[in-house]
Order: structure tokens, then sequence, then C-alpha cells
């Protein structure tokens, strides 16, 4: 039978985080299970199941009953990249088997360097670049990691030559910028706060059209680079053929959590911005973002690992 919004929720309520605790993606979803917990009158959870960049996750949210129970924390990535990316081979039909709900949360990229990096600017690093071509070393998560994108996006924007050095994730690639044994990396802001705030890593500049709260003084990478903008965004999506009356359920919710100025706040303090819309308006960002970025992957001639 189909499920009706008025039978939803009937019992506990899960979120599908495709990465490893601790993290962005676990920060927000716990988050938000905190929020809608009260607002559901049942216990949301948080499931962290990780592997293949999330898809493990995607995929056990796609195979799950389309009442409204079980949603994924949905990623910019899985929407918009992994699709477009080629070698990669997704076990589900993200646009069939998947329903977007509401985007949650920008985070925007921010460009660090290595602590004892000569250049401070984001102009001075172009001048060094175009002095030294294929000399300065980028950082990133991986092949086809957004990070590795964002670079990419630089790089053509700039005219620079640079070179890519792919971890196994995120935190090896920290490890070696504070190290010195790499140049710079783009990456989520709330990533780098740490060692930010401890002096391991220098921020140069903000990949966002508005400045950060977090550090006002920090210039925006659109002041030398017209346009340059990067942002990461989270939402919620449920299974495929998720009702309407559910889907408008779990908007509604989302949309009173973002009006919780307890939540603002912690938002805030972790770098995330709140962008709770409509699934209309969500619909339109992975469409946009999917054009984006498969444009950025074809021109760099980028492929899975």
């Amino acid at each position: 039978m189909p499920a009706r919004a008025q039978d939803f929720p009937s019992r506990e309520v899960r979120i599908v985080c495709g990465f490893a605790p601790g993290g962005t993606c676990d920060l927000l979803s716990r988050m938000l299970a905190e929020h809608l917990t009260p607002i559901f009158g049942q216990r949301v959870i948080v499931e962290n199941r990780t592997g293949a960049s999330g898809m493990i996750g995607a995929d056990s949210v796609a195979k799950s009953p389309p009442d409204g129970h079980v949603v994924s924390l949905a990623t910019m990535a899985m929407h918009t990249i992994l699709p477009e990316m080629p070698g990669v081979r997704m076990p589900f039909d993200v646009d069939r088997d998947l329903t977007p709900i509401a985007n949650v949360a920008n985070i925007y990229n921010v460009l660090v360097v290595r602590p004892n990096a000569e250049f401070r600017t984001v102009a001075e690093l172009i001048a060094h670049a175009r002095a030294n071509p294929g000399r300065l070393t980028y950082a990133s998560a991986g092949n086809g990691s957004s990070q590795h994108l964002a670079a990419e996006l630089f790089k053509r924007m700039a005219g620079v030559d640079l070179l890519h050095v792919p971890y196994r994730g995120g935190a090896p690639a920290i490890v070696d910028i504070v190290a010195g044994r790499t140049d710079m990396m783009f990456g989520n802001l709330p990533e780098f706060l740490g060692q930010i705030r401890g002096g391991g890593l220098r921020p140069l500049a903000f990949g966002a059209p508005r400045v950060s709260p977090l550090f006002p003084d920090l210039p925006r990478i659109a002041d030398t680079l017209p346009g340059f903008e990067i942002r990461n965004w989270f939402g919620i999506a449920g299974p495929g053929n998720l009702p309407p009356p559910i889907v408008a359920r779990w908007n509604a919710a989302l949309r009173q959590v973002a009006e919780d100025p307890v939540f603002q706040r912690r938002m805030t303090e972790n770098a995330m911005e709140i962008i709770v819309g409509s699934t209309e308006e969500f619909l339109r960002t992975i469409a946009e973002d999917r054009r984006r970025w498969g444009e950025v992957i074809r021109a760099a001639n980028i492929r899975a690992d």
C-alpha cells in the first residue's frame, strides 16, 4: 500500500551518512537528527555506512522502502560529480532510485597553503605559479574528488599549471600540507578549522560570494578571479518513488529545523550556511551543478581511479 503522510513517522527514523564519524557529513547528520527528533515525535538516529565515496550508504537508501523512515544525507558529489565521472560504476541510478527532498547546507571551500608559503595572497600565488609552471603542488582527497575539481577550476580560471598530488582521503592530505610536503589545497572550511586555528595551515582566501562569518578579514578568491565560487552542499534524499506527501512532510520538518536559533548558531560555529528551500529548488541546484562539474571533468580529462 502507498505510504501516507499521516502515517509518517510511525517508528524510528534513520539518516544514513555515507562517511565515517567525525567528518562534516557525520556532524551535520547528527545535528539534524537531534533537532528532528522532537519535531517528528520519533527518535531520529544516524547510521554511518561508509565506503565507495558514499555509494554504499546511498545504495542502502535506494533499496529501502519508500516510506520516509530511511533517508540519506545527500552530498553534492553523489548527485552531481559521480554521475559525470568516467570510470565510476554506480550500483544504482541516482536520478531514478533516489528522491531529492531538500537542500540543507552550503559549505564553501577555502584555499589553504603550507604555513611557510612565500605567497600571501591569491595574486601572489598566481604570479608564483606562472613563474614556476608545474612546480607548485596541490593536494586532494583523491582523483576526481571535489578538492581535485576545485583546483582544476582554479587552474583554468587563473591560467596556471599546478601539479596534482592525490591522497586516499582528506586527513593524510592535510597532514602533508602542515608538514610542508605539498603547497596548497582546496577543501571545505570545517575540515581545516582546527589546523587554521592552531597555526598549522594558513588560509589564503575564501571560495564564497560573501566573506566568512568566522574569518571576516579573509579575502574572497573572487576578489582576484571574478566569478570563482566553490561550494559543497548537503541535503536530504529518500528512496526512489517517495510519495509527494512524505516529501512535503520532510521538507516542512527541515524548514522548521532551519528556523531554530540553536541550530542556526551551531551551523555558523561549524562554518555551514543554512539553505533549506523547496524540492524544486533542490532539483534545479542538482541539474546546474551537474552541468558545471561535468564541464570541468571533461575539460581536465579526469577519470576515477
